[in-house]
């Protein structure tokens, strides 16, 4: 058995040397005895760390890319095994070279998952150093003194984040692993262990000043939260020892901010309710007109969407337009202006329509939810589908809508529009393209809502889209003068 010791601090050239000797010289993964170096080890201990005469016959050994950026990874592992598996996975390489992909394999989930706990060791240092001022202010730089205490052997692989991230102060890290170093023209890293220091300063109560502010009682789970920030890392951050209380007023928090969510409104939304109030009295408006409907709707509260909404955005266009295109319900500009389709989905629909040769003066355009429906994140207010029962409450006016106009086609653009026209609650890429006749002599068309086209993330398919969407918009033109 060849004894062989490495510092093992995580430095890819000190295992490859030695695994490469070992390999050229022919000696089998079970034949080796890999061990790291400890502030005890002998000098006979070291000696057997030289590495073998290299066999002259041997072909030298090849490996993937992949097996490169593994072992950079798993050698920052703290496990004494990851030398002796690293070194299987190069012998066993020679024989299978798609061996990493083999997801199955025993050896490689081990070094997946060692490459695994060391991004997440790396990824937490990066969040939880706590940088603490020391000495006076020299040559304009200040200097900064932090400590952290890693699983692995992470300080030279993540040094280089915080040197891009602080490149404007002095700075240490110090780990029992090892500490980095940044002065503003080189980076020091060593591998001598640390002790901690004790220091504290000012922004320990920036800190915490900040974490107890941004700290939400509503959306609280505190298994997610001890994932995200485990209680090894507590000791050494400022903001830790706030925790244990925000957990336990988190419940009472929460009911006050629900008895103040029913008196409390958006400033913005106040704002536009104390203008309408101060508006002079409007005549009252014949009955059975499109003009009474909408005064009518601007007062409803047939559901709680009114509460939080700025106002009813109700349909507009011709008292006798032929085409009634139906969408979901306002969105935020919608919301504010008081119209439908004129923020980004409505810029989308007005371009398209355009390139069809379609009029939207002669459309009558609505949604089948009149008030807009969100969730309240910072200063945004984040779309929230409407609920089945909320549609049903909202299609008193769509009916009062259609009755009024008498749209020979209509189109309904997404899910929520064909279940209010419809019922109709199934794929909407079953009956998409497709013409249909429905109730009372009209004929039904359904497309995708342009919200949808918005949403989509990959180019290829938003271009795909995109496409159709215009094809079916060329198909409603020719609907259109069918029925003219």
């Amino acid at each position: 058995m060849r004894r062989v010791v490495l510092a093992g601090r995580g430095e890819l050239g000190e295992w490859r040397d030695a695994a490469r000797a070992l390999a050229a010289a022919g000696i089998l993964p079970e034949e080796i005895d890999w061990r790291e170096k400890s502030a005890e080890a002998d000098l006979s201990f070291q000696r057997d760390a030289m590495p073998p005469a290299p066999a002259a016959s041997r072909k030298p050994m090849t490996v993937p890319p992949a097996f490169i950026e593994l072992a950079e990874t798993v050698l920052c592992h703290s496990d004494t095994a990851r030398f002796s598996l690293l070194y299987r996975l190069l012998w066993r390489l020679q024989l299978d070279r798609q061996l990493l992909e083999v997801n199955s394999d025993e050896d490689v989930v081990r070094a997946r998952s060692m490459a695994k706990n060391v991004h997440r060791d790396a990824h937490k240092m990066t969040a939880f150093v706590r940088f603490k001022e020391v000495g006076a202010v020299s040559a304009g730089r200040r200097k900064f003194i932090a400590w952290f205490e890693p699983d692995h052997h992470i300080v030279r692989r993540t040094a280089p984040f915080f040197q891009r991230r602080f490149n404007d102060m002095d700075w240490l890290i110090a780990t029992p692993k090892g500490s980095a170093a940044w002065d503003g023209e080189r980076l020091t890293i060593s591998d001598e262990p640390c002790e901690k220091p004790n220091l504290s300063d000012a922004t320990d109560e920036l800190w915490r000043t900040y974490y107890s502010s941004i700290f939400n009682p509503a959306r609280l789970k505190v298994k997610a939260m001890q994932a995200e920030m485990p209680k090894k890392y507590w000791k050494n951050l400022p903001e830790a020892d706030l925790i244990p209380g925000l957990i336990a007023s988190a419940e009472s928090k929460v009911r006050a901010m629900a008895a103040r969510e029913a008196t409390q409104s958006l400033p913005f939304h106040e704002r536009l309710q104390q203008a309408a109030r101060n508006l002079p009295a409007e005549p009252e408006l014949p009955a059975g007109t499109l003009e009474a409907l909408r005064a009518e709707a601007a007062v409803c509260m047939r559901c709680p969407l009114h509460a939080n909404a700025t106002q009813t955005v109700f349909g507009e266009g011709p008292r006798d337009a032929a085409v009634m295109f139906v969408g979901e319900q306002p969105g935020d500009q919608e919301d504010i202006a008081g119209r439908p389709f004129v923020g980004p989905a409505g810029k989308l629909f007005d371009q398209v329509i355009a390139e069809a040769g379609i009029d939207r003066s002669m459309l009558y355009v609505t949604n089948a939810v009149k008030h807009f429906k969100y969730e309240p994140r910072g200063k945004r207010r984040i779309h929230q589908k409407p609920t089945m029962g909320e549609v049903k409450q909202c299609r008193w006016w769509l009916d009062l809508e259609l009755a009024l106009v008498k749209p020979k086609l209509i189109v309904a653009m997404g899910a929520t529009a064909l279940a209010a026209l419809t019922d109709v609650t199934g794929r909407l890429q079953d009956v998409r393209g497709k013409a249909m006749a429905i109730e009372g002599g009209r004929t039904l068309f359904v497309i995708v809502h342009p919200s949808y086209l918005l949403r989509i993330p990959d180019e290829r398919l938003k271009a795909e889209e995109m496409l159709r969407f215009r094809q079916d918009m060329m198909e409603i033109r020719g609907l259109m003068k069918a029925t003219a």
